[in-house]
């Protein structure tokens, strides 16, 4: 039989324990900062909340957000297509992209934003859905790859547009901020910017689909639902299937 552990054996193996977990903390800590510092910093010079300095661009990117049950936009959403209709009007940008999710049948949040943006008068061919925007990587890169944007300006809130700066511009963007509103403390965004830092650096794979060029009618974005919007003509070719998960992906 081996002999039992002895207390200073015991204490050892607690404290390398301790160590190790103490080590782990700060390192994760430690890429945070990392993190948040180079998303931030490295793109200040790029997000404005005065509309006047913003270069004109193709393309307001308006990444989507939580839009009520009864189809009405959320408050988060709402500040970001207003914005990005000021911009239209004001000829800064040429066309609108709204983008997010449309997981499940019951949820939809570009046909919700659409719906707002053409209730805003905006002319139905210069505004572009896309149903795959699961988050703000797959927003960014399928813009530059299914829609073939060059240039654009993206909308939202002033704790998470760095991040969606910074991944405009790994996704292959010549892109710009433009602060939609406050939308509050950082909280969560602290580690969202950890996981775009990432993205960023790996450049994942995101749904594919079909190529819709944004200097084209944005009605053939349109699902079939969506085109059936009282008053709204659809193209002539009946346009393109929304984008789904059957979707080869893009690099």
């Amino acid at each position: 039989m081996g002999r039992p552990p002895r207390l200073g054996d015991v204490h050892r193996g607690f404290r390398r324990l301790w160590l190790a977990a103490t080590a782990g903390g700060l390192l994760c800590v430690g890429l945070a900062v990392v993190a948040n510092a180079v998303v931030v910093l490295s793109t200040a010079d790029d997000r404005t909340d005065d509309a006047a300095l913003l270069e004109r661009a193709q393309v307001a990117v308006v990444p989507g957000s939580r839009v009520n049950p009864d189809g009405t936009l959320g408050g988060v959403v709402g500040e970001r297509v207003a914005a990005a209709v000021r911009l239209y009007e004001a000829g800064t940008v040429e066309k609108i992209l709204v983008s997010g999710d449309n997981g499940a049948p019951e949820y939809n949040e570009p046909e919700a934003m659409l719906a707002a943006v053409l209730a805003a008068g905006v002319a139905p061919e210069d505004v572009f859905t896309d149903y795959a925007g699961f988050d703000t990587w797959h927003t960014m890169r399928r813009a530059r790859l299914v829609f073939e944007v060059d240039s654009a300006v993206v909308v939202s809130q002033d704790p998470f547009l760095a991040r969606a700066v910074h991944l405009g511009r790994a996704a292959g963007l010549d892109v710009q901020g433009y602060v939609a509103g406050d939308a509050g403390p950082p909280g969560r965004e602290v580690l969202a910017r950890v996981s775009g830092f990432g993205e960023a650096l790996l450049r994942p794979d995101v749904v594919g689909g079909p190529a819709l060029p944004i200097t084209g009618d944005g009605r053939t974005s349109w699902s079939e639902a969506d085109r059936d919007v009282p008053g709204v003509t659809g193209t002539d070719d009946g346009g393109s299937p929304a984008p789904g998960a059957e979707d080869p992906p893009a690099s």
